[in-house]
């Protein structure tokens, strides 16, 4: 009895043991990521008290971080962005080279200065943005060797030299605007892309190919060297002249002919929208392909651009989602739109797509992105919507988490939600890709200083398969069952626990041969509040708002009836939508 009594004591102090040790792994399986940040958080003064915020976990789960502005992905450090807090310290250079994992780096308007810092190691990363600081010296050579560079801003501080030779393909946003950079601008066919706004007020630039900067200089040619004068070679003998009168004659038109290819070359590069992987059309394809087909009336009358000036502004990329990828397309004409780019699309023609585009066409509502056109063939399909400035609710919730976002402004995006599903329900539509990535911030609001919220990516459920779709994620759809506007309900649900625990919602995904299961956010909050209906559930930026408790954990229970495993006992957006306006 007593030896058993031992064993079992030693087992159950080897699981404690054991536990923790797992535990503090957890915790801290990347103490080198942390070990970088507590550097950073050490050397730097700002408005924002970063000793009072980082500390404990830098991931306090596997995909998130309590840390201001601070982003994780399977519990390494793949965020940082610090902005408009008046970071002010010089950056050691090798500062970030243990955050091999960072995927975007942001340091935007504050007072850093000193050198810029070095990102060799860096190959996750694809956004840099250190622009409108007080960085000098030169632009660090590593910077060319980022693999997977997407987008790079340095306008706007006291970087001087020459501008390294940037070839990524992958490049499709680069800055260096007023600076104090010099030199000819390398010919890469990735930098001739970028128009002169990129390089403007380095007034010791030079370049050829950019419309609006001073070309380079050409250098003095060497002075011809003296012909020796030896005996009886005094004078020309007839068939030298006759071979200078023939190098007059070609010269003149070999320099004619490589001009020539130069400029072809050149106009070519201009077709192709700058992002480097991915290219619009090729030429023959545009010509012989349908025009633009406008949705909106005033546009259509207006014809304010065609394919080919989508095919030459400069755009820059905003998100790729299963759907495929979306771009900011800056035109000529000044205006500014949206491009969505879709793939794998289960339509059997051209005519079906327009059939469906049309419809969605027809739609105009407050709460809608508006779509302004589409381009259709066998190859391609892109579809043009209005542009929305202030990014997506996802990147509010998650991302920068230096943006405060309250209980009351949380309550009015809920009901925009709510005002443009409905309208879409009310129209015989569903979303069926309803997630906050697909909410997007109107920060130009209505002129009263409300914050606007559009839906975008909508209507896509008879073009696309299920399972591309937020829809895909439902119990019915993972059934078998059919769908119907009550799937939209449950994207709606999730969507309200995700703005209400700060949380962002998993799921279950497959893999190659293999699923990885992932526990739900409906499942997470579900398991939460059988025990108790406490504030633990709530996001920390909320938990504050002592009086909208009450709402938080209300919203909470609706939320829960929208995800509920049967679509019959969900309600509809219909007898919602008065409840959110009335009661909240």
């Amino acid at each position: 009895m007593r030896a058993t009594i031992i064993s079992s004591s030693i087992f159950i102090v080897s699981l404690l043991i054991l536990h923790s040790v797992i535990g503090f792994e957890v915790r801290e399986i990347y103490p080198d990521e942390r070990n970088a940040l507590i550097e950073l958080r050490d050397i730097v003064n700002s408005s924002l008290n970063l000793h009072a915020n980082w500390t404990g976990p830098a991931c306090n789960t596997k995909n998130q971080s309590r840390w201001e502005g601070v982003g994780c992905s399977d519990w390494h450090v793949t965020r940082l962005v610090l902005e408009g807090i008046q970071l002010s310290a010089s950056l050691p250079p090798m500062l970030f080279h243990n955050l091999t994992f960072l995927n975007e780096l942001s340091f935007r308007n504050n007072s850093l200065h000193g050198p810029l810092p070095n990102l060799a190691n860096l190959m996750h990363l694809e956004y840099v943005f250190l622009s409108r600081n007080h960085f000098s010296g030169s632009i660090p050579s590593s910077y060319i060797d980022i693999p997977n560079l997407t987008e790079l801003e340095l306008q706007e501080n006291d970087i001087s030299g020459e501008i390294p030779p940037f070839n990524q393909q992958s490049l499709v946003s680069f800055n260096v605007s007023n600076n104090e950079l010099q030199g000819p601008i390398p010919e890469t066919t990735v930098l001739r892309r970028f128009t002169e706004s990129s390089y403007a007020n380095n007034s010791g630039l030079c370049g050829r190919d950019i419309r609006g900067l001073r070309p380079c200089p050409m250098a003095p040619a060497p002075a011809p060297a003296k012909p020796s004068r030896k005996k009886g070679n005094g004078a020309l003998q007839p068939w030298s002249i006759g071979l200078i009168g023939v190098a007059a004659v070609l010269v003149p038109l070999c320099v004619i002919l490589i001009c020539l290819c130069y400029y072809l070359r050149v106009w070519k590069k201009h077709e192709e929208v700058p992002g480097g992987k991915q290219r619009w059309r090729d030429d023959s394809e545009i010509t012989s392909g349908v025009e633009l087909v406008f949705l909106d009336e005033n546009w259509k009358q207006q014809q304010i651009f065609e394919v080919d000036d989508l095919l030459r502004s400069a755009a820059q990329v905003m998100g790729r989602g299963r759907l495929g990828s979306t771009y900011k397309a800056m035109l000529e004409c000044g205006h500014v739109v949206a491009v969505k780019r879709l793939q794998e699309l289960k339509v059997k023609s051209s005519k079906e797509f327009a059939q469906q585009m049309r419809l969605l066409g027809n739609m105009k509502h407050e709460n809608l992105a508006e779509m302004i056109s589409f381009y259709h063939s066998k190859e391609e399909k892109l579809i043009v919507y209005e542009y929305v400035a202030g990014g997506s609710l996802f990147s509010l919730l998650h991302e920068n988490r230096v943006t405060v976002v309250g209980w009351k402004a949380r309550v009015g995006m809920i009901k925009e939600i709510a005002k443009g599903l409905d309208y879409l329900h009310d129209q015989g539509h569903c979303h069926g890709n309803l997630n906050s990535s697909n909410v997007l911030i109107n920060i130009h609001g209505n002129g009263d200083g409300i914050v606007k919220i559009k839906l975008t990516d909508y209507g896509f459920l008879p073009l696309a398969s299920p399972h591309k779709l937020s829809v895909g994620r439902t119990p019915e759809f993972l059934q078998g069952k059919k769908l119907t506007s009550k799937a939209d309900v449950y994207c709606f649900g999730i969507l309200l626990l995700e703005i209400v625990t700060g949380r962002v919602p998993t799921t279950t995904t497959a893999g190659a041969g293999a699923e990885e299961e992932e526990e739900d956010l409906s499942g997470w909050v579900r398991a939460a509040v059988s025990i108790d209906w406490s504030t633990d559930i709530l996001d920390l930026e909320i938990v504050g708002e002592k009086e909208g408790y009450d709402d938080m954990l209300r919203l909470t229970e609706i939320a829960l009836e929208c995800t509920d495993d049967l679509p019959d006992r969900r309600p509809s957006i219909a007898q919602l939508l008065p409840l959110l306006l009335t009661s909240f």
